[in-house]
């Protein structure tokens, strides 16, 4: 598509359109290009041109795919586990596992974690732990944990001696792909930020670091509020939003670290190769506490107090366990999800929202930014700081 249209070849397109066949979940784009007329439209609509990622070009359309990955955000995105395999065991079960002993005096706790996917982040948790023997212990030390390994031995080996990857079936007893590489990025943090791969609300939230995040969520290796304060800010979302792409039958976004987060331009002086103790921009506070504010508002509406209990784990070192207090708070918690909240954007919600998004545009030093500015406005400074950027990393010497 970069090839087409930069000959200026597309002269007609239909950016997002679903497809005719009864039971195929999917949807589609049409595209047309050869010789160009006069006349360019894009879903009907007259246009100047038409960028690769089938949005207006010209005067008033912003092509987000001619930015650049931007070394200062290298390495800060992470896939979670893909766990390849039957690793994952209820809640009530690896409590059980938690009080036995083994061989080799060592607790079951070195091996579960709590899981979390999309649909727990974004619908509610549903309980569930996965088996971790992490990127480098051996058959013979994953065997000392008795319990956990006499699952694996007989739920998961069976399916993985036959795996096409030679790497999965000679290391059966670990994840399909354990990432080493998150796990040092995540190395003395007590939580990080995350986001589902693909959802119709860009939404970012706080996990735990004992929590085990699944392959179809995006890992952000950070603790400082102001950086979740920056992620969650409307110029990501919307960045991230246009830039990532979409996929299914429901048309949803499609969270691309490549795309999304490697050619972001965070504000000067909170980018991501800084640590926040390290930031330089007068903004940070503010941004951290709105973000503070956001999240608090958040999480009391998803788990209010009058409503929940907090339960200790069987043993230590697991964040608590968020239980409704009687039936009558269990049903009226299954409607308190985050989907149901973002989909509804209660006033209180989009306030705490354009509150943070304010401080964001000062710490730009957007003086002029109000909540009605133009998205291809916003689209259009942000690839321009890109491409600055990517100018002066090309200036540095190597």
């Amino acid at each position: 598509m970069d090839r087409i249209a930069n000959s200026g070849a597309i002269f007609n397109a239909w950016s997002d359109e679903p497809w005719i066949n009864e039971g195929a979940a999917v949807r589609v784009s049409l595209v047309c290009f050869g010789v160009v007329g006069s006349a360019v439209h894009l879903d009907d609509q007259p246009v100047e041109a038409i960028n690769a990622d089938l949005t207006a070009g010209g005067k008033a359309g912003c092509d987000l795919t001619t930015a650049h990955p931007l070394d200062e955000n290298t390495g800060s995105s992470f896939f979670g586990l893909c766990l390849a395999g039957a690793f994952d065991v209820p809640g009530e079960l690896a409590r059980q596992w938690l009080t036995l002993p083994n061989p080799n005096g060592r607790p079951n706790s070195d091996v579960l974690r709590p899981l979390r996917n999309g649909n727990d982040i974004l619908k509610g948790s549903k309980d569930r732990w996965v088996i971790d023997f992490g990127p480098t212990m051996e058959e013979s030390q994953a065997a000392l944990y008795e319990a956990p390994f006499r699952h694996v031995l007989g739920y998961v080996k069976p399916r993985r001696l036959t795996n096409r990857e030679a790497i999965r079936a000679k290391k059966w007893w670990r994840l399909g792909r354990p990432w080493p590489e998150l796990r040092a990025a995540l190395q003395g943090l007590p939580r990080y930020i995350a986001t589902v791969e693909t959802a119709r609300n860009r939404i970012f939230v706080w996990l735990p670091a004992a929590v085990a995040p699944e392959h179809k969520l995006i890992v952000i290796p950070r603790d400082d509020d102001t950086f979740f304060g920056l992620l969650s800010s409307r110029f990501h979302v919307q960045w991230a939003i246009r830039s990532g792409g979409r996929l299914g039958v429901g048309n949803d976004p499609v969270y691309n670290s490549t795309r999304c987060f490697q050619p972001f331009p965070f504000p000067e002086g909170l980018t991501p190769n800084l640590n926040a103790a390290d930031y330089t921009n007068r903004y940070a506070e503010p941004i951290a506490e709105a973000a503070r504010t956001l999240n608090e508002l958040r999480e009391r509406w998803l788990n209010p107090p009058e409503l929940v209990k907090r339960v200790p784990e069987v043993v230590e070192g697991y964040p608590d366990r968020p239980l409704p207090v009687d039936a009558s708070a269990a049903k009226e918690l299954k409607k308190r999800t985050l989907t149901n909240l973002y989909n509804a954007r209660p006033a209180w919600l989009d306030n705490a929202h354009k509150a943070l998004d304010a401080t964001v545009a000062a710490a730009y030093g957007w003086d002029d930014y109000t909540p009605d500015m133009a998205e291809e406005e916003i689209l259009a400074r942000l690839l321009a700081l890109n491409k600055a950027r990517v100018l002066l990393e090309q200036d540095k010497p190597r």
